[in-house]
This record gives C-alpha cells, sequence and structure tokens, in this order.
C-alpha cells in the first residue's frame, strides 16, 4: 500500500509553485550517507515505495535506511472525456515536494562503496537529480 496520510486539513490543494531551497532537511542526520535533490519537483508516493524496496534488497539487513520525505500533498485529476465545470477531480496520487538540497534517503551500517551502489541503483527511480552526501562532523 502506497504512503499517504491519514488525514488531512484540506483534502484537495493547489499546484502551488516550487521556488528557492530547502532550509530544513537539507543535511544527513540519521545514517552516515545520504542522497540530496539537485533539482525542484514532486516524488509520487509509489516512485518513494519503489526505492525503498530497491534499496532494502540491496542492503539486505546489514544497514539501516531512512526514508526523510513523506507523500503530503495530494495531486487531483479530472476523469478523460469530462466536459469542463463539474469541479476539480478527485485525489489521483500522492506526492512529497521537494525543493533543491532535500535531503531524501540516508543509509547506516555500510561502508561508503556500499552506499554508492545502493544510492546509484535508487537514483535510476527518481525522477529528480541527485548527489551523494556524506554525514558532516564537526
Amino acid at each position: 500500500m502506497a504512503l499517504m496520510p491519514k488525514r488531512v486539513k484540506h483534502r484537495k490543494s493547489q499546484r502551488g509553485r516550487i521556488k528557492g531551497s530547502a532550509t530544513r532537511g537539507n543535511t544527513v542526520v540519521f545514517g552516515d550517507y545520504g542522497i540530496q535533490s539537485l533539482e525542484p519537483g514532486w516524488i509520487k508516493a509509489t516512485t518513494i515505495e519503489a526505492g525503498r524496496i530497491a534499496a532494502q534488497q540491496y542492503v539486505r539487513g546489514e544497514g539501516k535506511l531512512y526514508i526523510r520525505v513523506f507523500p503530503d500533498k495530494s495531486v487531483t485529476s479530472t476523469p478523460l472525456e469530462t466536459r469542463m465545470g463539474k469541479g476539480k477531480g478527485e485525489p489521483d496520487f500522492w506526492a512529497a515536494v521537494v525543493k533543491p538540497g532535500t535531503v531524501l534517503y540516508e543509509l547506516g551500517g555500510v561502508t561508503e562503496q556500499q552506499a554508492k551502489v545502493c544510492f546509484a541503483r535508487l537514483a535510476s527511480k527518481l525522477p529528480v537529480k541527485v548527489r551523494f552526501v556524506e554525514r558532516r562532523t564537526f
């Protein structure tokens, strides 16, 4: 089953415009390595789930995977061959709004080489360009 919120304040949201870069959620916090988005976009709940499955199949219980994005935006569409009017359509899918700099996934308990291979597999499933980042130590 795809990710979706239990309840929302407004059932149907407007499209909006993604501007600026992420000021929150832009550093690796939980794991040792992560992938960070380089461009804005929406990531569907099914895409997030597909990335989780691909990463966990590669890691095989060796490390811990953290998903840092959650699909909380409903995207609606009206059915085909419907005339103008009759209001807004029903929610079609749920998406996570991603700004440049947002950390999408993190891995902990694996080597750097394993993390790079795992994230390369995961990046091929994502609709935005990403880069490999490490946890910063101060």
